[in-house]
């Protein structure tokens, strides 16, 4: 690979990760989420970078973003009761839950139409950083501090998981199927040197 991609990759990629993590920052609770925030498409940059550059440099721009959001969230990891629970908190959270993210892009192949493969890829990606804190929420968080509510453990984890994600899966498929015409040239990556 050319050393002018590589370095127009890392930079893109930095930025990306910069731009969802301010966007991360800018996030509001709707009126029916029982916990969480919703943000305005904060993972769309990181499932752009999937698109441009592949599922392999996706996957490790989610995991370096994963890691960022960790830092800047380490009080939750700190409220860990020991190394286990740290270590679940710190992959269900954040590393495997944003790391997914990058198989966006893995669902081109199966679509000819790559807006739908691009909506697809966000909706199952971003389910499965659903699963991740489902799993997180049943298993760690739960046990750490019951809902007050007296729901199950895992109807609790659905309900709140699902308060923040479900919105959330649907902005930022709605965001990129309407940008996909106008920024259709950088969403395939057409505009990067060969």
């Amino acid at each position: 690979m050319k050393k002018s991609l590589v370095t127009r990759r890392l930079v893109e990629s930095a930025v990306m990760i910069a731009i969802a993590t301010v966007l991360s920052v800018l996030s509001f609770q709707g009126p029916w989420a029982l916990g969480g925030s919703i943000t305005i498409c904060s993972m769309l940059p990181l499932v752009f970078i999937a698109q441009r550059y592949g599922t392999k440099w996706g996957l490790l721009t989610g995991v370096v973003h994963g890691i960022l959001q960790m830092f800047l969230g380490f009080s939750n990891v700190q409220y860990a009761s020991n190394a286990i629970t740290a270590i679940g908190i710190i992959l269900l959270d954040y590393v495997v839950a944003f790391g997914v993210i990058g198989f966006s892009a893995s669902f081109n192949r199966f679509f000819k139409n790559r807006q739908i493969a691009i909506v697809v890829g966000i909706v199952v990606t971003l389910f499965l950083r659903f699963v991740c804190h489902f799993f997180s929420g049943w298993l760690i968080w739960e046990a750490l501090w019951p809902n007050e509510y007296g729901y199950g453990s895992v109807v609790w984890s659905i309900l709140y998981n699902g308060s923040f994600m479900l919105p959330e899966i649907i902005i930022t498929a709605a965001v990129a199927a309407l940008s996909y015409k106008p920024l259709k040239r950088y969403w395939l990556g057409q505009d990067l040197p060969q």
